[in-house]
């Protein structure tokens, strides 16, 4: 299917309403989708949906947490519990935003929290979970730094075990002029963390010691970007041999080698994320799809989704079309635990749209479903139980 029809298709679907929004009567619902937020008066909080990973369902989203600006979310490897960053400048009056970890009733949806720390950074932005439960980390954009914290087996948060302040700057005076971490994530394996640094175009590279929640500089420490590329999300192929970040500034997405002995990354290929030149679009995040064959990266002001096909014996990125995704400034978007359906958070229009994934070549068709959710920057799954 070309590009063009792609992008018509698409439109066709969200003008005719063709799958229109389940009722929880319906029944077959098998996840929770979680929806971060910018909070104000269209939010609160947390908001949470059932959905139905066979058919595409969505019910109607209801508030199940409060709290200021609980930006980015992320679910442990259990399902059971869930963690936000509040993306806020003080936490408890000292300096520095707050990660809060929750635990989830799988039936109804509805958090409860556990306990919270601080960021001690300004504006976290990214939280994630290794592989193992273990460590939490966290990436703060407004104070340029990163931090670790121990996860207790009641799902407890630690203060930070460490914390790291970046140091350096870019190429770009409007927003490199110092650090900017945007994402922390762990390898497959969880013996590394790869913090992007939008404002010093590096990927810092740590040691995780799941033991003892901390993480330490690996050697090499770092790789660099393209000065003013703006790394900004990082996501792992699930061969666990490569990589990939997307890059707002430029627009860019960079494929990388992983070699997961050293915790070394080494570039293969940047690819743009646009259709052609496009004024004051950037990019946002970054999704490799469970099959392997297609990435997925979001563009904001052009305000669609750019689908990659990869070849991973041929180390090689190919870009196979955009699609728009239905309002304004996809912050976020995920695909769901089983890959058939794409869920794309519009944070300018307070939507998430959802879109079918095609498994033969990548694209994205709407299903109508529409979600109205203030401020929608996130989006995460967890198993749902009658």
């Amino acid at each position: 299917m070309t590009r063009r029809r792609w992008i018509v298709s698409a439109f066709a679907c969200l003008a005719i309403g063709a799958a229109p929004l389940a009722n929880a009567a319906d029944g077959g619902y098998s996840y929770w989708a979680y929806f971060g937020t910018y909070t104000g008066a269209k939010s609160k909080g947390i908001h949470a949906a059932e959905y139905d990973a066979a058919s595409g369902k969505v019910g109607a989203p209801k508030l199940v947490a409060e709290l200021p600006n609980p930006t980015f979310l992320a679910v442990d490897p259990s399902g059971k519990r869930l963690y936000a960053v509040g993306e806020v400048g003080d936490f408890e009056g000292k300096k520095g935003g707050v990660i809060r970890g929750y635990s989830i009733n799988a039936s109804t949806g509805d958090l409860k929290a556990i306990n919270s720390q601080s960021t001690i950074g300004g504006g976290p932005c990214h939280v994630s979970i290794d592989p193992s439960g273990k460590v939490a980390l966290v990436a703060n954009y407004g104070g340029g730094s990163v931090a670790s914290y121990s996860v207790a087996p009641n799902g407890m948060l630690s203060e930070a075990k460490t914390f790291i302040q970046h140091t350096g700057s870019s190429v770009n005076p409007g927003r490199q002029k110092e650090p900017h971490a945007h994402s922390f994530n762990a390898s497959k394996d969880g013996r590394f963390g790869f913090a992007a640094d939008l404002g010093i175009d590096k990927i810092n590279v740590y040691k995780i010691d799941p033991a003892m929640g901390t993480v330490t500089p690996n050697e090499p420490a770092f790789v660099s970007l393209k000065p003013g590329s703006g790394p900004r999300h990082f996501a792992f192929h699930p061969d666990g041999k490569h990589a990939f970040v997307i890059n707002e500034l430029l627009s860019t997405l960079t494929l990388f080698r992983y070699d997961a002995k050293g915790g070394v990354l080494t570039e293969v290929q940047t690819v743009s994320t646009l259709p052609g030149e496009v004024k004051g679009s950037s990019t946002a995040e970054v999704v490799v799809h469970p099959s392997g064959k297609f990435v997925y990266g979001s563009n904001r002001g052009h305000d669609s989704i750019a689908i990659f096909q990869f070849d991973a014996a041929k180390e090689s990125l190919t870009p196979s079309g955009h699609v728009k995704t239905g309002g304004k400034t996809p912050r976020n978007f995920a695909l769901d635990p089983k890959g058939g359906f794409l869920f794309a958070c519009n944070q300018s229009s307070d939507s998430v749209f959802v879109f079918k994934v095609d498994p033969a070549n990548g694209a994205l068709e709407a299903t109508g479903a529409k979600l109205e959710i203030g401020s929608p920057v996130c989006v995460r799954f967890a198993p749902r139980s009658n």
